[in-house]
């Protein structure tokens, strides 16, 4: 009968690190340790720093629009002594921006509804079928996101004013359409994409049209997407400033960014600094309201993609 003889073991050397599981190297831990709290504590920094770079003005802002005149140019970091409301009452009658804000609304509203409605569609047939010069249409959106629209002002100017819509409402909404059409039509065509597509084909097999199947089905699956795109179109259409100077000159038609320039220019000579700043509030709130209602909902959208 054989029997296997135990080597004896071999002590460890006076320099080498011994681990509790008997290997070497055991200061790696907490090596990678240190490094990653220092990578975490150096991120958070720059985020902190960040973050402080981006609301300071906002609060800024916000904290001059209820000081007045006096306060503004003699303590312009301390808090308002008394709360001057009457700042925001003389910027939304004397100032007109009641009225540029029901401009732009209505002007942005009908925009993004028609761009979503429009955006979508085009999207979902470019993604979801095989036809010829799918490929050419979707790379001419492509190329629209590359266009400068500065290049494209003086020929719109002629095109707008030679139908009639120029210094109209309805006119400002076609070209806000348009503009906005090309990163509606890239960004929801990547999304209608990762939907699943036996969804739609069990649609078709219980009788729905592709007309059904797009408005009952596809579209309410890519809410995430028409939120995340409908928030930067609504972005960029509230703080357009190009397009409506160029094709919008009526005064009683301008929009905030027209009116906020026009008061800048105005209140520089009367010194009544304080309805600027509340004016200047006034047309902020609505993009900050959009961003802290629809945070959420704008990460789901950007993510979807990347997690199907």
């Amino acid at each position: 009968m054989k029997t296997t003889e135990t080597p004896a073991p071999v002590p460890a050397e006076s320099g080498a690190a011994v681990t509790k599981a008997g290997a070497p190297g055991g200061g790696e831990p907490a090596r990678h340790t240190r490094e990653g709290t220092v990578l975490n504590v150096f991120s958070h920094g720059i985020l902190v720093i960040w973050a402080i770079m981006v609301v300071m003005p906002l609060v800024w802002a916000v904290m001059t629009s209820f000081k007045d005149d006096a306060s503004i140019f003699g303590s312009p970091w301390s808090l308002p002594d008394t709360l001057h409301f009457d700042n925001w009452s003389r910027a939304w009658t004397q100032a007109h921006m009641s009225d540029y804000f029901l401009n732009t609304v209505l002007v942005v509203g009908g925009s993004l509804v028609g761009t979503l409605v429009l955006g979508s569609m085009a999207a979902y047939v470019l993604a979801r079928f095989d036809f010829p010069g799918n490929r050419f249409i979707y790379y001419l959106f492509i190329g629209g996101m590359s266009f400068p629209v500065m290049l494209a002002l003086v020929p719109l100017f002629y095109v707008v004013n030679n139908m009639g819509l120029l210094n109209t409402i309805h006119g400002l909404i076609l070209v806000y359409i348009a503009y906005s059409l090309p990163f509606t039509v890239f960004f929801l065509t990547a999304f209608f994409r990762t939907l699943p597509s036996s969804v739609a084909e069990a649609a078709f097999v219980d009788g729905a049209s592709h007309t059904r199947t797009f408005f009952q089905i596809m579209l309410p699956m890519a809410k995430p997407g028409l939120i995340s795109v409908g928030i930067f179109n609504f972005l960029g259409q509230w703080n357009q400033y190009m397009l409506p100077t160029v094709l919008n000159t009526d005064e009683d038609k301008h929009v905030l960014t027209q009116g906020l320039v026009q008061l800048a220019v105005s209140q520089g000579y009367k010194g009544d600094w304080s309805g600027l700043f509340a004016g200047l509030v006034m047309a902020m709130l609505p993009v900050l309201a959009a961003y802290i209602v629809f945070q959420r909902q704008v990460v789901q959208g950007l993510t979807a993609g990347a997690l199907k």
